[in-house]
């Protein structure tokens, strides 16, 4: 480390979004035997307007930009100039994705080697209320002549880190720098302890925020290698990158196997309502069409039927009566079915579909009725939900790995009734007024169409 140029490094942009959003200014100095030897310094033209609220941050308005570069012009310049030195910025993640995606949309790969200061001040002041760089610098007496300016910002950051090296002694300070170097592909606010155990096995995993605001849930097969793979790409995934940014504390459970983690993960996402999970959030009232045997057309019913025993079949699991409508009529569509017999439109004699030649006329006697419906039924097969095959309830057990957890789901009508790890004990579960989940269902009719795939045994209770 020693022998590597340090490049104190401050970057302004136009969001937070580094896939998106663009840099509107950029300033780095070069340190090089605990000397500034050089200056980089460039206000950029970002190519697209500053939205107010970020001119109001940083000072930066449109009117100032208008002559400035676009950073494909300086990109050649400013690469060479950084060369293989190592990147010190506070929250250094976030700035190094800003270069990385701009040095990209200019032809360019740009991979730095990075240290982060707001990770050195978590570990060299572990009792600060606040990490941010304005609480350091006014910890330590620095002065700021403008926050949210890059050049400013920049050389604040390396009176910071003079100041660490004023206060530490020469094994405190490089014992800081190897542990950054050791964690550096992790979260800014994430203290590595909270990795250490995670096991190489399925379970479910919990990312909270400040104050312990539950962030996003997900569940692996390897707990290690999927919640470490959140922190790889964050230079070119928005999500991964807010993640980044907002993760404090993590929480994770070994699991059975994959089913119970998919379990898991859908039960938990529904309690706790996570801001980053948009799958496998409560779902309001869901629809489904019913065709009865002896019928015509099918009808909208509530998706409640699915658990109950129908003399028909049923067909998809919709949001919303509109949804359901429309993926019928889609099929109605493609398949030349008439809407009219479907019920999807009103009247009588040929419908409006046959005088377009999109209908081959069972609304007008010209293809048979009996003809239409199993027309129908085969063009909706692929939405045919599937009926429960057992008289009632269940118990699956699952062991993915030997001398792992056991578990044992008890379900009934595809409702999921809890688990318990002994069969005895799940003999006595009924689950607290059972619904069904489309969800659930859908996590279960994949596993028990291949249970010895995923090395399941299902016995009924």
């Amino acid at each position: 480390m020693q022998d590597t140029p340090l490049v104190f490094i401050d970057v302004e942009t136009t969001g937070t979004r580094a896939t998106r959003d663009r840099i509107t200014e950029i300033a780095a100095l070069k340190v090089v035997e605990g000397e500034v030897v050089e200056r980089f310094v460039s206000l950029i033209y970002p190519g697209t307007i500053v939205p107010a609220h970020i001119s109001q941050l940083t000072g930066i308005y449109d009117d100032m930009l208008a002559d400035a570069p676009a950073f494909s012009a300086i990109a050649e310049e400013l690469l060479e100039w950084l060369g293989s030195a190592c990147l010190v910025a506070h929250n250094a993640r976030f700035d190094a994705s800003f270069l990385r995606n701009e040095f990209k949309r200019a032809g360019y790969i740009y991979r730095p080697t990075l240290i982060c200061t707001l990770r050195i001040s978590r570990r060299l002041n572990p009792s600060l209320p606040k990490h941010n760089l304005a609480a350091l610098l006014s910890h330590f007496n620095i002065p700021l002549m403008r926050q949210h300016r890059a050049e400013d910002d920049a050389v604040a950051l390396w009176e910071l880190w003079q100041a660490w090296q004023r206060e530490c002694d020469a094994a405190t300070w490089q014992a800081a720098l190897a542990d950054e170097q050791h964690h550096r592909s992790l979260p800014a606010h994430l203290s590595s302890d909270q990795l250490a155990d995670l096991p190489s096995a399925p379970g479910v995993y919990l990312f909270y925020g400040h104050n312990r605001l539950p962030l996003y849930i997900g569940k692996s097969v390897n707990l290690r290698s999927r919640v470490l793979g959140h922190f790889q790409r964050d230079h070119q995934d928005d999500k991964e990158m807010r993640l980044a940014q907002q993760i404090q504390h993590i929480e994770w459970e070994e699991t059975a196997g994959d089913l119970s983690a998919q379990l898991r993960e859908a039960q938990l996402v529904k309690t706790l309502m996570p801001i980053l999970n948009r799958q496998l959030r409560r779902q309001g009232s869901l629809k489904t069409w019913y065709w009865p045997s002896d019928a015509a057309c099918p009808t909208l019913v509530s998706g409640k039927a699915i658990s109950q025993h129908q003399p028909g079949k049923l067909f998809g699991l919709f949001r919303s009566a509109k949804a359901a409508k429309e993926a019928l009529r889609s099929i109605a569509e493609e398949h030349q079915l008439c809407p009219q017999v479907l019920g999807l439109e009103k009247g009588k004699g040929r419908c409006f579909a046959h005088q377009l030649d999109k209908c081959r006329g069972a609304c007008c006697q010209k293809e048979p009725l009996d003809t239409h419906t199993q027309r129908a039924q085969q063009a909706l097969a692929k939405l045919q939900v599937s009926a429960w095959p057992w008289p009632g309830r269940i118990v699956i057990r699952e062991q993915s790995r030997k001398g792992g957890p056991v578990a044992h789901h008890v379900v009934d009508h595809w409702c999921y009734l809890g688990s318990a790890t002994t069969k005895r004990r799940a003999q006595t579960l009924k689950g607290d007024t059972p619904q069904f989940d489309v969800d659930t269902y859908r996590i279960l009719n994949r596993f028990l169409n291949a249970p010895e795939q995923h090395k399941l045994t299902i016995a009924p209770l």
